[in-house]
């Protein structure tokens, strides 16, 4: 397949480029100043701006699918998230690309309650705002007629965690609960060639 990825540069996004090479896939991978990524190679590498409909839409023609491992800490959470969401839609369906898996955030999904993570008691919420920001680019894909899925961590990534190749749907969030970023790639990468969850937003977690 071929396979465009957006924010290639960051922890989750290097482990997805990786992983679709891996399985043999044409990569392009979308970053906002290709010369601070040298070390992605054996890919396509573009600049790109996932906030821009425009860009959107020139990274991703001739795609078969697109993935977004975006995010920018200098904008508020709420404008980026919006606005990323919105410019993938517009931008994905101009160049007639469907499936879209998005990285997630644990934080505004179910957990055990049937609330959101965040509003469970004890959940740290010093970063609401983002939590916030990343609820609203998903209200926005559900809005969407993309062939779309929003994929989460169900607690968190284990930020020294290594490869096992396993991992397994979560019936719910887990502040414990923890996976590495190469496992996540590996559900990602299972979303884009056999779709299980389609319009729906899931949390995965190590097996």
């Amino acid at each position: 397949m071929k396979v465009t990825v957006f924010g290639a540069g960051g922890r989750a996004g290097r482990q997805i480029v990786a992983e679709a090479h891996r399985r043999g896939h044409q990569v392009t991978a979308v970053v906002r100043d290709p010369a601070r990524h040298s070390d992605l190679t054996d890919v396509r590498v573009v600049a790109g701006d996932v906030t821009d409909g425009v860009s959107v839409e020139q990274a991703a023609v001739g795609q078969d699918a697109a993935i977004s491992a975006a995010a920018d800490l200098s904008v508020p959470p709420y404008d980026f998230f919006t606005a990323s969401a919105r410019a993938l839609i517009t931008g994905l369906r101009k160049a007639d690309v469907r499936r879209l898996v998005v990285v997630g955030l644990a934080s505004i999904l179910p957990g055990a309650s049937g609330a959101p993570l965040m509003d469970e008691p004890g959940y740290p919420n010093e970063y609401r705002s983002f939590y916030l920001g990343h609820a609203a680019g998903l209200d926005e894909l559900r809005a969407s007629d993309l062939d779309w899925a929003y994929v989460a961590p169900a607690g968190d990534f284990d930020h020294d965690g290594t490869r096992t190749g396993q991992y397994r749907i979560a019936e719910h969030g887990d502040q414990a609960s923890r996976i590495s970023y190469a496992d996540f790639a590996i559900a990602l990468l299972d979303e884009i060639e056999t779709p299980r969850c389609h319009r729906a937003a899931v949390s995965v977690r190590e097996a």
